[in-house]
């Protein structure tokens, strides 16, 4: 007799979870304090965000982690602050310092090199980041004291400038980046060509992709909602050493964004009922109306509002890889 397969534990909650990460918290502590929050069957974060950052963790639940790729190659925007005087092994100050200066740059000095900071421009990323060499984390590396050696890559900055300058010593900077750029080697490599040297003091990540300020949710929220589903326990039950747990998750379901908003660069298929149960089943749809394209790579189909498929447009048919069966 053949064994079943066994069922997943939690909840088959799907959608997106844009935590505003504080200080202090890692990724993955913050991936694992969301699933367990929404006792969610699975989660995934879409980009890394270094636990002295504080900002956006854009977080996928359930089938939504199927859209994670498309969030991290979107643009991100950043608000970062540079000390100068000092450069660090870590590029931030959580390091030693390893060069220091008594020099400090002109707000002129610093807007002259901006330029060579924008566009496609080579980069080595910071020794103490989650790259891989041959398998191992540069971070681990370098933090058992191997020597890293790390290649230079080109990266895609678009946007970069100063938004205010509180002192000689200090500047704060916003910076519009795609998929792979370091902020922390932009303050490292600023410094040097302003020989000075700069490490990063404060880094906030405020939007992924299509994700903005507005979509957040701190961790107070999420767990003042959480207290909102608390079931309640008389003293007999609390004397015994139960715990309460979470037995309603409306309150924390309404941070749950649905997982096509992930997906907004895309041209959208709006389905009618039937073609949504072609396209569940894998099958291709016929699309209808004068404006529908003939070819598209990437597409993705709704039904009733709800994000049914992602694929691709041939010969004016939608033709589903990837079909979302949960709430996502």
């Amino acid at each position: 007799m053949a064994r079943r397969g066994k069922k997943p534990k939690g909840r088959p909650v799907s959608g997106w979870v844009i935590f505003d990460k504080p200080f202090g918290m890692g990724s993955t502590e913050a991936v694992a304090k969301i699933k367990w929050l929404y006792f969610a069957q699975k989660a995934g974060h879409a980009g890394t965000l270094d636990p002295l950052a504080s900002g956006m963790l854009p977080i996928a639940l359930g089938d939504a982690t199927k859209t994670v790729p498309f969030v991290m190659d979107g643009r991100k925007t950043y608000l970062f602050t540079v000390r100068w005087g000092a450069e660090t092994t870590t590029d931030d100050a959580e390091g030693p310092v390893t060069n220091a200066s008594d020099l400090r740059p002109s707000r002129e000095a610093i807007e002259a090199l901006l330029p060579n900071y924008t566009g496609d421009i080579s980069q080595v990323p910071p020794n103490f980041s989650a790259i891989k060499i041959e398998g191992e984390r540069a971070y681990d590396l370098a933090r058992a004291g191997e020597s890293v050696e790390i290649a230079a890559r080109t990266v895609s900055v678009h946007d970069l400038a100063i938004t205010a300058m509180p002192d000689d010593s200090t500047t704060v900077f916003s910076a519009e980046c795609g998929k792979g750029t370091y902020v922390r080697a932009i303050a490292r490599d600023l410094g040097r060509d302003l020989g000075c040297f700069g490490h990063i003091t404060e880094l906030r990540r405020t939007s992924v992709g299509g994700f903005g300020e507005d979509d957040m949710v701190t961790i107070e929220e999420l767990m003042d909602a959480a207290d909102e589903g608390l079931e309640e326990l008389d003293a007999e039950a609390i004397e015994a050493g139960s715990k309460p747990r979470v037995v309603r998750f409306e309150a924390l379901d309404e941070f749950v964004l649905d997982a096509a908003t992930a997906l907004s660069d895309l041209y959208e298929v709006p389905l009618s009922e039937e073609q949504t149960g072609r396209v569940l089943s894998g099958n291709p749809v016929l699309l209808r109306g004068r404006d529908a394209p003939a070819f598209c790579d990437e597409a993705y189909a709704t039904g009733h509002g709800r994000l049914v498929a992602i694929g691709s447009i041939d010969q004016g048919s939608f033709h589903p890889k990837r079909v979302f069966g949960g709430r996502g």
